[in-house]
């Protein structure tokens, strides 16, 4: 389960404070490949931040038994100054993983970076930043893998396989996906989650939370 308990998430502005979420209360249920769905400035990033736990909220906390992945492809995680191997041997070990040799060797291969993944980060290009990111995420074994537009990463070649690879796990996992392409949500989600007006609303038809959202 994820439970939001008091939550309340706001930004300071020259005009006062900002309010994204104000005293929210929500259980996510478990057992869903569920899609966020809500206008521009609805609150879906700063969700998928507070989930992942890289922002903290100003009241209120999200409470969770599972293991939540990082937001898959956002490079917060990498550090520009390591290697693509560096990194991945840091992030398998911060993660539990037994065997780091194995997890680095998959990194590489999924990662399709080939020699370039023994140079420092901060020489690649944008397109191979979170090409490391998501490889690393796939490594590891998550309860629920927190998706935000992923499937454009990469050329064609390398979106296939994160396809295919993000099909494998929604069905041995759980998914909470952000995306802006509706036939995308439609491949890996079943139900909803609409953002509105900071509430959340959950509906367990994808199609009848697609309806809401595009009514609104």
């Amino acid at each position: 389960m994820i439970k939001i308990e008091g939550l309340t998430k706001y930004y300071e502005s020259d005009i006062g404070r900002q309010y994204i979420f104000k005293n929210l209360n929500f259980e996510i249920p478990s057992g869903h490949n569920i899609a966020i769905l809500g206008s521009n400035g609805a609150g879906k990033s700063t969700l998928f931040r507070l989930l992942a736990g890289s922002e903290y909220p100003n009241q209120g906390r999200i409470v969770t038994d599972l293991n939540l992945s990082w937001p898959v492809a956002l490079t917060t995680g990498i550090h520009p100054q390591m290697t693509g191997r560096e990194n991945a041997r840091f992030i398998g070990m911060i993660n539990g993983i037994k065997d780091l040799d194995a997890y680095v060797n998959r990194v590489h291969k999924f990662s399709d970076l080939k020699n370039k993944f023994d140079l420092r980060v901060s020489t690649y290009s944008s397109g191979m930043k979170p090409r490391l990111a998501f490889a690393c995420s796939m490594g590891v074994d998550f309860d629920v893998y927190l998706i935000d537009e992923v499937t454009s990463v990469g050329d064609a070649k390398f979106r296939r396989k994160t396809k295919k690879e993000l099909t494998k796990r929604s069905r041995v996992a759980n998914v909470i996906m952000v995306s802006h392409e509706m036939d995308e949500l439609r491949h890996f989600c079943d139900s909803a989650i609409v953002l509105h007006k900071g509430q959340m609303h959950f509906y367990n038809d994808l199609e009848q939370g697609i309806s809401h959202y595009k009514a609104l």
